[in-house]
């Protein structure tokens, strides 16, 4: 028997079980010891039973499989060699279990003779990932004494607890050699096959796992709760799930705290920002109950207030994670806001609090004057919808920037918002938006701060796979600006935190062959826009700004908000 085919037929069991399992997207990074696993994708890439991706980076392959997995809602399976090509998988995986995105992480590995002897390229793989994987699947040498029955059922298994949990399962695959020169007619009717044969000719998955019948059942005090003073803060949620918050919370009469994370129009916008008045805040913390969806909040004010707050706390989230970092005791729904919205229905009231309504509204004309009519950073986080297309996505980074939008900007009710805040890394946010725009397949607009798009400059080569017009905006304000927020001396400032690079993108967009644009007006830029979105490919629209003026205006923003006077 040619241990080649086998490997082959080895990996045709496991790609067939993926397939199945609603995988049809294979991000494939090269390497010599996946062999096996690559030209079997191939060859479902040829049937037109999958889409395969390749890129030379495994940490910008991960982040674009997480983009990917995103927008479709559905796993995404991985394909590297052996040793640090692994390793360097970890970024994604991390971000992709904090937010529970579905990644099946395919290592391929030496077998275990080569393990711990001085092999080359031999490395400790066997839950290598801690923790992190919703399931470890540690698979033997493909060898005949184990059925290909046994092999589905496993990794079935392991896919069903990622089916409930949500997160990555990692699949640790060793080959031995030969790798290469199997014959491709001998691997679909290898004996070893033949139990299989039926179930390979369907579309089937082996084991039918019946859905689980649940209902919101309401909460046995909420006829008296509803008449109470309430809050309703709206972190990240999935866009399905965003419709009717709004209504219910005005219905109410209750105050609305959102995220830019949630889609939800809000009724109060810019909370980071008046938050920081304490007397608003202090009446505010007088709320009976406080119930939230969704979690991850980016505004300090929000976080502060839900730190501070001592009454009812119900949180309704639809995974198991426990997602209260102040340790509330609390209700706890498991359901999706929608569901548990039906279940909960509101009482029609007045509003209890009228000053953060009053108090939004003022800052809608203040934060206007501070920002100015000139084209820099604060004043495009704040006017964000003249950039964004009608039928697209917005994909924000991890910097400054992500907290001057979800502070100024008040976004269309729905409008498609994506981040990696799980670990809230800036790895891998190049890569996470070109596979959202892959996996979308719609227009994309991505805001990205200038030293993470440094940390992720390999992954601009990915944005070849896109075919929709796709804006990269690269905040240019020559380094970490999030660190001006720090209180850390001056003296040590630049040289530890914020690193100055003193350049420009223009050279790195040419070799990429990435369209560049560098406006320094609105109309400049409106003009620069209207092109970009009538090409199906990337532009690299890059906003320099001086390095403490996005900060600046923040800050200067909270210190007057947090002094001025209701109704003076």
């Amino acid at each position: 028997m040619s241990v080649s085919v086998f490997n082959r037929c080895w990996s045709k069991v496991i790609l067939e079980t993926l397939l199945r399992q609603g995988v049809t997207h294979f991000c494939i990074a090269p390497g010599s010891r996946s062999t096996p696993l690559t030209l079997e994708a191939a060859r479902l890439q040829n049937a037109e039973r999958a889409t395969c991706y390749s890129h030379f980076d495994e940490r910008g392959l991960g982040f674009f499989a997480l983009g990917i997995a995103k927008s479709t809602q559905s796993p995404v399976a991985i394909i590297v060699t052996s040793g640090t090509a692994a390793a360097n998988l970890y970024p994604a995986i991390i971000e992709a279990r904090q937010t529970g995105v579905d990644l099946i992480v395919l290592t391929a590995d030496r077998p275990p003779e080569l393990w711990e002897c001085g092999a080359n390229q031999a490395i400790l793989q066997q839950n290598m990932f801690g923790d992190y994987p919703v399931a470890n699947v540690n698979l033997p040498k493909p060898n005949t004494d184990y059925s290909a029955q046994w092999l589905v059922s496993l990794l079935e298994q392991a896919t069903f607890q990622q089916n409930q949990q949500h997160g990555v399962v990692h699949i640790n695959v060793p080959f031995a050699e030969p790798l290469y020169e199997a014959d491709e007619a001998a691997i679909d009717t290898h004996p070893w096959l033949q139990s299989i044969q039926r179930w390979l000719a369907q579309t089937k998955s082996w084991i039918k796992h019946e859905a689980l019948q649940q209902e919101v059942i309401p909460h046995e005090n909420w006829d008296h709760w509803r008449t109470k003073r309430g809050v309703i803060v709206v972190g990240q949620l999935p866009a399905e799930q965003a419709m009717g918050i709004n209504a219910w919370a005005t219905t109410m009469g209750w105050v609305l705290l959102t995220d830019i994370q949630s889609g939800v129009e809000p009724t109060t916008p810019y909370a980071d920002i008046w938050l920081a008045n304490q007397t608003v805040r202090e009446k505010l913390l007088d709320a009976d109950i406080v119930i939230q969806f969704g979690a991850r909040f980016i505004s300090k004010r929000i976080n502060q207030f839900l730190q501070a707050f001592n009454g009812e706390f119900w949180l309704v989230e639809q995974t198991q994670k426990a997602l209260d970092p102040y340790h509330h005791p609390h209700t706890r729904f498991n359901a999706k806001v929608h569901h548990w919205l039906r279940a909960h229905p509101p009482l029609r009231q007045k509003p209890w609090l009228l000053e953060p309504l009053a108090l939004s509204k003022f800052c809608a004309g203040f934060i206007e004057q501070q920002v100015g009519g000139n084209l820099n950073e604060a004043s495009l986080a704040h006017h964000i919808e003249r950039v964004l297309p009608y039928n697209g996505i917005l994909f924000l980074g991890n910097s400054l920037f992500v907290r001057l939008v979800d502070a100024l900007t008040k976004l269309p009710e729905n409008y498609p918002i994506y981040t990696n805040r799980g670990a809230s890394g800036i790895d891998g946010l190049l890569a996470t938006a070109a596979g959202i725009g892959v996996g979308a397949n719609q227009p994309v607009v991505a805001m990205i701060g200038d030293t993470s798009t440094l940390y992720d400059l390999n992954s601009l080569a990915l944005f070849k796979n896109v075919t929709q017009p796709t804006v990269i905006f690269v905040i240019n304000n020559n380094g970490g600006a999030i660190f001006d927020m720090l209180p850390v001396d001056e003296s040590v400032k630049d040289r530890f935190y914020r690193l100055p690079h003193n350049g420009d993108f223009s050279q790195i967009a040419a070799m990429f062959d990435i369209k560049y644009a560098h406006p320094y007006t609105w109309a400049d830029l409106s003009s620069v826009l209207k092109q970009a979105y009538t090409r199906r490919k990337t532009t690299l629209i890059e906003i320099k700004t001086n390095p403490t003026d996005g900060s600046n205006i923040y800050k200067r923003l909270i210190e007057q908000i947090s002094h001025a006077v209701i109704g003076a």
